[in-house]
């Protein structure tokens, strides 16, 4: 070793290229091992998000019916009457909390198309004379509906025309 290189023998030199290989082998696969944790966490992160957007969803459905009251509560007092006001408000409050749970009206408009995503059709009627072009269109709104973030929780329920 004074200067001098000593030259790996045949057998050596393949031993060491095999064993080089191997690590590039066991490197390689550490790496994908890596990348392919990475991506499982990336993917239960998004599963995690997703179940977390709609948890609410069991108990906003059960509340529904509870706005199915309030509507016909406040459509059983006069307009007049005190405890209409008060109804309103109360409504108001409660729409605005479950709003920040991502509790949405499904808004129906006259002349919309029919969407049985969003509509269920309760009834159909014929269109009035000369607007024969308005089938599957929504007529009117029959019953509201509700969505959480977009995912439908229960259809308006709309009459549509034939």
């Amino acid at each position: 070793m004074d200067g001098i290189e000593e030259q790996a023998s045949p057998e050596e030199a393949s031993e060491t290229g095999a064993l080089k290989k191997t690590c590039d082998d066991y490197l390689a696969g550490w790496k994908r091992a890596q990348a392919d944790l990475a991506n499982y966490r990336a993917d239960e992160h998004k599963r995690f998000a997703e179940f977390a957007k709609f948890a609410h969803e069991a108990i906003l459905k059960d509340l529904v019916a509870v706005m199915d009251s309030m509507a016909l509560a406040l459509a059983s007092v006069p307009e007049t009457d005190a405890a209409h006001k008060g109804l309103v408000m109360i409504r108001g409050q409660f729409e605005k909390l479950l709003g920040k749970y991502g509790f949405e009206t499904i808004e129906v408009i006259a002349g919309d198309p029919f969407d049985p995503s969003r509509h269920e059709a309760v009834a159909a009627t014929k269109p009035p004379e000369g607007q024969e072009g308005l089938s599957d269109t929504v007529a009117e709104e029959v019953g509201k509906g509700y969505a959480l973030r977009g995912k439908t929780l229960r259809p308006a329920r709309v009459r549509i025309f034939e």
